[in-house]
């Protein structure tokens, strides 16, 4: 008994960090994955959280072009080994929470192996504690390094809207991540929907594939409205919580952290 000790108690904490993780993910890239991400992040803050966002978007990394930042240092000299994940860390002031910032077009990071995916996760995983919570942006599609980031997350959140490529990706992506690793916990937010209604009838479409065919139960986690604020506030390279907070994407985006903070709760 004695001897089995540490390996249990390493187990929980295992467990305790990947629920401090959420994975941002999309079938499809054009769907606001990462303005989501950013905003989702920056409610979490508001909301008296620490919380870091990490750009998983090995290739084509925008975290710091949306938010208007030129970090001194990003995921690239992490990767290579020249410095430690911990020393990348940028503080966004306006936003009061942290980005690990990747390089946009950056050859190196595209492509990355899943091994190699597998071993960032594991680093993030090992300061996800200094953390309440840790965001994953997740390069669109279901490639190798893409799931083995994933796996470092305990809850993941799928992206869509109501084209209909969106909805077979997203299909894809949470068809093939089930058949990966069947106790992933699962959810979706539709964005850029016309209304609440609207964007719950896109929501039941996709529920309704993944229990006839797949005989999974996807719960909703939220809907954020089309608003031409989150369009005004990527062109002025300003989180929209900061530049609007009563924009009504903004509030969608601040419920769906209400939402995520209470099933913890539960």
């Amino acid at each position: 008994m004695t001897q089995q000790t540490p390996t249990i108690i390493s187990r929980q904490q295992n467990m305790q960090v990947r629920r401090k993780i959420l994975a941002v993910a999309s079938g499809k890239g054009g769907v606001g994955k990462t303005w989501f991400s950013i905003t989702l992040t920056h409610a979490l803050a508001r909301a008296g959280h620490r919380a870091l966002l990490f750009d998983g978007d090995l290739g084509m990394a925008n975290v710091d072009v949306q938010l208007g930042l030129d970090p001194v240092h990003d995921m690239t000299r992490v990767i290579t080994g020249r410095l430690a994940m911990a020393d990348a860390i940028h503080e966004v002031t306006e936003g009061g929470f942290a980005v690990l910032a990747g390089r946009s077009g950056s050859g190196g990071l595209a492509t990355m192996t899943p091994r190699q995916a597998d071993s960032l996760g594991r680093a993030l995983s090992a300061i996800a504690p200094n953390y309440d919570r840790v965001i994953l942006d997740l390069a669109a599609g279901i490639d190798g390094t893409v799931r083995a980031l994933a796996t470092h997350a305990g809850v993941g959140i799928v992206v869509v809207n109501d084209e209909p490529t969106s909805m077979t990706d997203a299909y894809a992506f949470i068809k093939i991540t089930k058949q990966k690793r069947p106790d992933t916990n699962l959810r979706v937010v539709v964005n850029q929907a016309r209304s609440h209604s609207d964007g719950e009838r896109t929501y039941g479409a996709l529920r309704k594939a993944c229990e006839s065919f797949l005989h999974i139960e996807l719960p909703l986690l939220g809907v954020v409205r089309r608003d031409p604020w989150v369009s005004e506030s990527i062109r002025r390279q300003t989180p929209l919580l900061a530049r609007n907070p009563n924009a009504p994407a903004a509030q969608d985006v601040e419920a769906i952290a209400a939402n995520l903070l209470e099933l913890e709760q539960a």
